[in-house]
């Protein structure tokens, strides 16, 4: 009688370990990566363009300044752009910037022109629940807007449903941006 009553007691707890197990394995479906990065500078400069890694040391005075124009908090003094060439000319530059959005990450491939100007967003992995996620048109509205504009609801409308990861894209097109025009592109004139 002992064992049946332990039997019935363990019962339960393996059925709501079970459920719990099952919902962790699903939050893991909803992860999506849609690149390698192979396929993302494909995406960035095209088939065939060489593409070289090239790492920016921000100095202390820098951090301030693309802080101040981003309005975003840099986590390292250092990043790496990727330069995309074909026949020998630069065709732009990338980055790829991984985030937070709610609890999971995303991360994004940000490409400019050789002048710094957004020319493309694409999304690479998205880990939160899709629905959280804007549509790629949403991205394709941000190509050409200066640093300025990329603020929501000032320059660039919000996703329902999708607040925080718009927040967040927007936040890393900024960010991206002024590394490139104060601290790449300030250290290559020196």
């Amino acid at each position: 009688m002992r064992n049946n009553w332990r039997r019935a007691m363990w019962s339960p707890l393996r059925v709501i370990g079970c459920t719990v197990l099952l919902i962790a394995m699903t939050n893991d479906v909803a992860a999506t990566i849609y690149y390698s990065k192979d396929e993302a500078f494909e995406k960035a400069f095209g088939a065939g363009a060489s593409v070289e890694a090239l790492p920016v040391f921000l100095t202390e005075e820098q951090v301030a300044a693309i802080e101040f124009k981003a309005k975003v908090k840099l986590d390292s003094q250092l990043f790496t752009f990727y330069e995309g060439r074909r026949k020998g000319q630069v065709v732009g530059y990338a980055a790829i910037e991984s985030h937070t959005v709610r609890t999971q990450a995303e991360t994004l491939l940000l490409v400019l022109s050789p002048q710094g100007q957004l020319t493309k967003t694409v999304v690479l992995a998205f880990h939160e629940p899709p629905e959280y996620q804007p549509p790629e048109r949403w991205h394709a509205k941000l190509q050409g807007k200066k640093i300025e504009e990329l603020v929501l609801n000032y320059g660039v409308d919000g996703v329902s449903g999708a607040t925080l990861s718009v927040r967040a894209a927007l936040d890393s097109a900024r960010k991206v941006m002024a590394i490139f025009a104060l601290g790449f592109r300030s250290g290559e004139e020196k």
